[in-house]
């Protein structure tokens, strides 16, 4: 505030000093014209000889030389005034150890001046490094973003205002199956494969629409299905980003939902085991009842019409004997016997039985196994769900097929430690509307099966404390993945 006080104070004298200097300078030129003028009307009047005109041209020079010498002090006074405004705003600066005053002034205002761009150094050096600090928070802000950005086990992905992407972290990547060129391309272009996906941030780039948690399908290269669970909000950006862009965020969805599935489908067929296992028993008792009259019919003398017949139902009997028997496995459970199995003699177990159906089906059983493999399951039964899937990867190759191979290989896979058994055949696969139905009792697409193989193979896996999954390769054909605890 004193610092201000004496400034306004310096102010206002330097104003007055200005209208007295203007008004006495004004005066002196009045009067020096005055003068002027009276010497030439002076010199008008008087005679045209030397005696008369000498005198006054003698006064007239005095007087002039006296005017011109005023002017040139008043001149004078008026160019050094801002050395003596700096003499005297040198005398009242605060200098550090205070410097005594010289007594040259010159000198003493050449020390006052150093003095301040010492000052003014000093200022500025602490400028520059308050500018360098501040450019470092920036960056770190800024780096530690981007940490953020990659650190994030959900894709993230963000669009301009032109639908261009601006970032993209490293698990958006493994999910859109993208590579590092994917900065800079359309939303169009970029999640050509995700039809519904691009169809969200194209409108939420338009109408700023918010979309929540939506599920969303995709299929994989290896022709697996997966759910994507997607978050679409907009995002105000900078003038020259354009007027608004959209943040997408991705989470891979796909093993919570297949649990979700498996363990609606675990309560569905539970339910449907208690309710029908004992219409299964009452139609066993029919079925029993039933090939006992097919089999007194044979007995008899008939003729050769009546023998085929006979024959003809107990054949049919027994096949429906054999439906009846699977479903009440399906249906009623029996307790595991758990042990350790060596995983390669099942599938070897399993190739031996089957080989009269892959020589008369023409197709080749290729098995690659490790021999060390083994998980802790009930031998029996896990041989019963390998049976079905490797009989139904031959009956899943059609005869115009000129590629005809089942492969079956294991492995060790995750932390902690899975035995993965996976099963592919060489035949058409399996549409995407029904892989979420083959697991379902009765549901089955061949002309003579009753669907309770693989639903039984599921729920067997399920009741080791694994998983059974269906995909479709990408070269064509079925997958049937099997992982059991280690």
């Amino acid at each position: 505030m004193r610092q201000i006080g004496n400034r306004q104070s310096t102010i206002g004298n330097d104003m007055t000093y200005r209208n007295r200097f203007q008004s006495g300078l004004t005066m002196l030129t009045g009067l020096f014209l005055l003068a002027a003028l009276f010497a030439i009307l002076l010199y008008a009047v008087t005679p045209e000889t030397p005696a008369a005109r000498g005198p006054i041209l003698l006064a007239s020079f005095i007087a002039i030389l006296i005017g011109s010498m005023l002017c040139i002090l008043f001149l004078l006074r008026w160019l050094l005034r801002p050395y003596h405004q700096l003499v005297g705003e040198a005398q009242r600066a605060s200098v550090a150890d205070q410097m005594l005053k010289s007594q040259d002034e010159a000198e003493f205002v050449l020390e006052t001046f150093q003095s301040v761009v010492a000052q003014l150094q000093e200022q500025r050096k602490e400028l520059e490094q308050l500018s360098a600090e501040a450019r470092e928070r920036a960056n770190s802000a800024e780096r530690f973003s981007e940490r953020i950005v990659a650190s994030l086990p959900s894709g993230l992905i963000a669009f301009d205002g032109a639908g261009l992407s601006m970032a993209i972290n490293t698990p958006g990547r493994t999910l859109l199956e993208v590579d590092g060129r994917a900065l800079g391309e359309s939303y169009e272009q970029l999640l050509r494969a995700h039809a519904e996906l691009a169809s969200m941030i194209g409108d939420c780039l338009q109408n700023g629409t918010l979309y929540r948690r939506t599920e969303i399908e995709a299929v994989s290269p290896n022709g697996r299905l997966r759910r994507l669970g997607a978050t679409v909000a907009p995002i105000e950006l900078p003038p020259e980003r354009g007027p608004r862009g959209a943040l997408c965020l991705l989470t891979d969805i796909t093993e919570v939902t297949e649990l979700r599935e498996q363990l609606a489908l675990k309560n569905n067929l539970e339910s449907l085991g208690e309710m029908s296992a004992g219409l299964a028993h009452e139609f066993k008792n029919a079925i029993a009842t039933l090939q006992g009259y097919a089999q007194l019919l044979q007995s008899l003398e008939l003729n050769d019409k009546a023998q085929a017949a006979a024959a003809s139902l107990l054949n049919e009997v027994r096949n429906l004997s054999t439906m009846v028997t699977a479903f009440l496995n399906f249906a009623r459970p029996q307790p595991l016997q758990l042990e350790q199995v060596s995983v390669s003699e099942v599938i070897a177990d399993c190739a031996t039985e089957l080989e009269p159906l892959f020589q008369e089906s023409k197709v080749k059983l290729v098995v690659d196994s490790q021999e060390s493999l083994q998980v802790r399951a009930d031998e029996r039964m896990l041989r019963l769900a390998l049976l079905n899937l490797m009989r139904n990867g031959a009956e899943a190759i059609s005869e115009e097929k000129t590629e005809r191979s089942v492969f079956v290989r294991t492995a060790r896979e995750g932390d902690p430690e899975w035995a993965v058994i996976e099963i592919r055949d060489t035949g058409s696969g399996i549409p995407l509307a029904q892989l979420q139905k083959i697991f379902i009792p009765f549901f089955t697409t061949k002309a003579k099966g009753h669907g309770v193989g693989l639903a039984l193979t599921h729920r067997i896996i399920s009741e080791h404390g694994g998983t059974l999954t269906a995909a479709n390769a990408p070269n064509g054909g079925a997958i049937f993945t099997i992982r059991l605890p280690l």
